[in-house]
């Protein structure tokens, strides 16, 4: 597997990573740090009768045909996203923004291999509560948000077939991070230059704030 090649086996993130870094089937992965709470994450997800397979790398877990939770580990913590987490009561106050873009607190972090096994209840009930939603049909309310593109972007996007492809196929979410970056810069140049960088990343399927 090459460098930026996402995994499409489940088996292999957990032996080996998912296969957007050089860090890949290394000591260095963040899924060999991680790899007991990883495991423990696995299990609950598992327990409460979720269909496990692998979205952008990662292992998701499914249930009426909806996605239900993903799986991810970074340096520094793990963690377990919820999808249409805007629905969540969060009584326990767990779920955290992932970036300071990010409208809706989707995200439990973990920074010890042994939080996965002390918070099994209350997952537990979170993934119950996700799971009654898809199966009664329930999605939360949509808030449109209008973004202009800049310039920079569009022409480098049509410039660039791949380039778009790949833009095309990120989440509207990861989307609208590249668009935030890109605004923050002051000029054309720094934005041209920002593009540039970020390239790998949109190849990579990644957003502007993924790791």
């Amino acid at each position: 597997m090459t460098e930026n090649t996402m995994i499409t086996d489940i088996e292999v993130y957990f032996t080996k990573g998912c296969g957007r870094c050089s860090r890949f089937a290394t000591a260095a992965c963040s899924t060999r740090r991680w790899a007991d709470g990883l495991l423990e994450l696995r299990r609950i997800c598992r327990a409460e009768g979720l269909v496990e397979t692998v979205k952008w790398g990662h292992p998701c877990y499914t249930h009426y045909d909806r996605n239900i939770a993903m799986i991810g580990a970074f340096k520094g913590d793990y963690c377990l996203t919820f999808f249409n987490a805007a629905l969540m009561k969060d009584p326990e106050s767990l779920l955290r923004k992932r970036g300071e873009n990010t409208q809706t607190a989707s995200v439990i972090y973990l920074t010890d291999n042994g939080d996965a096994a002390k918070l099994e209840p209350i997952i537990a009930v979170y993934l119950q509560e996700a799971i009654g939603y898809a199966k009664a049909g329930i999605k939360p309310v949509k808030v449109a948000v209008e973004l202009d593109v800049p310039d920079e972007l569009v022409d480098a996007l049509d410039s660039d077939p791949e380039l778009a492809e790949a833009y095309e196929a990120l989440t509207p979410g990861r989307q609208k991070s590249y668009i935030f970056a890109l605004k923050s810069a002051k000029t054309s140049a720094t934005r041209v230059n920002r593009i540039a960088k970020f390239r790998d990343k949109i190849m990579a399927g990644k957003g502007a704030l993924d790791r």
